[in-house]
């Protein structure tokens, strides 16, 4: 069990939590939410320990298990080094012994040190180390030939399922993971999900991925309110349970202010008359009736709307034959399709597939977006298709949201004045609106955008596609750096849309509620077309599967 009492953190006069007391119990699921700032990455350094509550204490377990963030932090290391690296006591243990052993002469000192240290790797069981290693490893998926070669030659997938075996490592008693779908395709999404239902410790996980919360929580820790409500439920259920709550307060107060004015007006009308008695009591009874003080919530919900200057033609886009390949590695062979205005299609596939292979190769034909713009998100100074035709329809209008999506902002201005560059004949304060729309403070219209976190930088590159109105959205990953609150903004703005949409996302829910054409891409560097909801398409994939085996 992890437990927590009285812990406050604050930093300068912005408090994240104050006087929290709660537990995780083993055999739960808890996800950690709450709006981007809230403190859920402080509040897990402080369950792992790695920082120190400013009031109150944590106690937690000997062995915690902790999912790395930075997934090139061991790049240099075996890959089997890398998970034996998740029980920090046995692998400092081991390190000193062989720059020990590495010595051409030992002394006494060093004699004695190592008797220490050979004491520290049997009690952690590091005499069969490797093999434990290697037996989750398998479990995982990574198979033997792997296990000796070093992390950078692994695809982002497979460097999650390493750092969970990290995390595995040593049987700890609590797993604490921060972002664990960062990276993830769809696939090893789902593969992970299917892991911690069955993990038997202490879970505690932040993500903003809302479908990975509902399929894996049994309770939902969120912070808010400057502490942390604990809901049984998945997430959904939390925020049902959430807004009754608060429902329910502010029903209440408005019957109390209501009777609070009625007595109030009594006790005025007889204050000075014979009725001293009554008049008292109705005081009194007005102590008693003190409406509930709501805290205000730190969550912001920013407001986005898509809307378009003109409708393009009926065919937005065909495609024909269109291949690429970077040297002799086949990305995408001879595709061929037809947009038709309105369709909104997800492009799906494991990382490294070919997505953003593709959108490069249609933006670079198209009317409205510069090769230049392409060139600095990509990196790539070759040619984005290598043979086939892409054609654009009548007054195609193309808003881009490129995975690297900062750097299509310039640095060095303002972020009022980088904005307001997109529409020069709009105002200073429509602009500041649009701006206050995405939840920007007045302040921050003077931000520099060079100093931009990616959240900031997501949100701001929104305003531009909501000030230029276009018919088109190219999204490639644009739920990165976005909190559950602007992703479910983003939800709903995308099924509202009234234009063609094209949008690459492993966000399962945005994908089953906005997509109404998929685009899957194979390990055969082939397309599959089909023109359909998500939940159409996995009952396609599920029968093929049966009729298979």
């Amino acid at each position: 069990m992890i437990s927590v009492s009285n812990v406050s953190m604050r930093y300068g006069a912005k408090i994240l939590f104050d006087e929290v007391s709660t537990g995780f119990i083993p055999g739960k699921r808890y996800g950690l939410t709450g709006p981007n700032g809230a403190g859920k990455s402080t509040f897990m350094k402080l369950l792992t320990g790695e920082l120190d509550p400013q009031k109150g204490t944590v106690v937690r377990p000997r062995k915690l298990g902790v999912l790395s963030q930075d997934q090139f932090a061991f790049d240099q290391y075996r890959v089997i080094d890398a998970v034996i690296m998740g029980n920090r006591r046995l692998w400092a243990a081991l390190e000193e012994r062989e720059l020990i052993y590495a010595k051409a002469e030992m002394t006494d000192s060093d004699g004695m040190k190592l008797g220490e240290l050979e004491g520290i790797v049997g009690e952690e069981d590091g005499y069969t180390a490797e093999s434990d290693a290697a037996i989750l490893l398998q479990g995982l998926d990574i198979p033997d030939e792997q296990h000796e070669r070093k992390m950078s030659e692994l695809p982002g997938g497979q460097k999650v399922r390493v750092l969970l075996a990290q995390a595995l490592f040593g049987h700890p008693q609590a797993l604490l993971l921060d972002e664990p779908t960062n990276n993830l395709d769809l696939d090893s999404i789902h593969w992970l999900k299917s892991f911690l239902n069955q993990y038997e410790g202490v879970l505690i996980v932040i993500s903003h991925d809302r479908h990975f919360l509902n399929g894996i929580c049994t309770h939902i820790a969120d912070i808010d309110y400057q502490t942390i409500i604990t809901y049984t439920g998945t997430y959904d259920d939390m925020v049902v349970a959430k807004t009754q709550i608060r429902s329910q307060i502010e029903s209440q107060n408005a019957q109390r202010e209501k009777k609070i004015s009625q007595l109030n007006e009594f006790i005025a009308r007889f204050s000075a008359g014979t009725r001293s008695s009554q008049v008292q009591s109705r005081r009194k009874e007005v102590e008693r009736l003190q409406v509930t003080e709501l805290a205000r919530s730190n969550i912001q919900r920013p407001y986005l709307k898509f809307d378009q200057k003109r409708p393009s033609g009926k065919h937005v886009l065909e495609i024909e034959g269109l291949s690429k390949s970077y040297g002799d590695v086949k990305v995408v062979s001879d595709f061929t399709a037809s947009v038709i205005r309105g369709e909104k299609i997800a492009l799906m596939g494991r990382n490294g597939s070919g997505k953003t292979t593709l959108v490069n190769a249609l933006l670079a034909n198209s009317p409205t977006t510069s090769e230049a713009e392409l060139r600095k998100t990509s990196g790539y100074g070759g040619p984005f298709l290598d043979s086939g035709k892409v054609i654009w329809g009548h007054e195609s209008a193309i808003g881009y949201f490129a995975q690297d999506h900062k750097a299509l902002i310039e640095p060095g201005m303002k972020v009022l004045e980088w904005l307001h560059q997109w529409d020069p004949a709009a105002s200073t304060e429509e602009i500041r609106g649009i701006l206050g729309q995405m939840l920007f403070p007045r302040d921050d219209a003077d931000k520099r955008t060079e100093i931009l976190s990616g959240g900031e930088a997501a949100r701001l590159l929104f305003c531009k596609l909501m000030l230029l109105k276009p018919n088109l959205l190219v999204l490639d990953e644009p739920t990165n750096h976005l909190d559950l609150e602007s992703i479910n903004a983003l939800n709903i703005s995308l099924q509202r849309y009234p234009g063609t949409v094209l949008l690459v996302t492993h966000d399962e829910d945005l994908i089953d509620e906005v997509a109404t054409r998929v685009w899957h891409f194979e390990a055969d560097h082939e397309i599959t077309d089909f023109r359909g909801v998500y939940s159409e398409y996995q009952t396609v994939l599920s029968s093929e599967s049966q009729t298979t085996a």
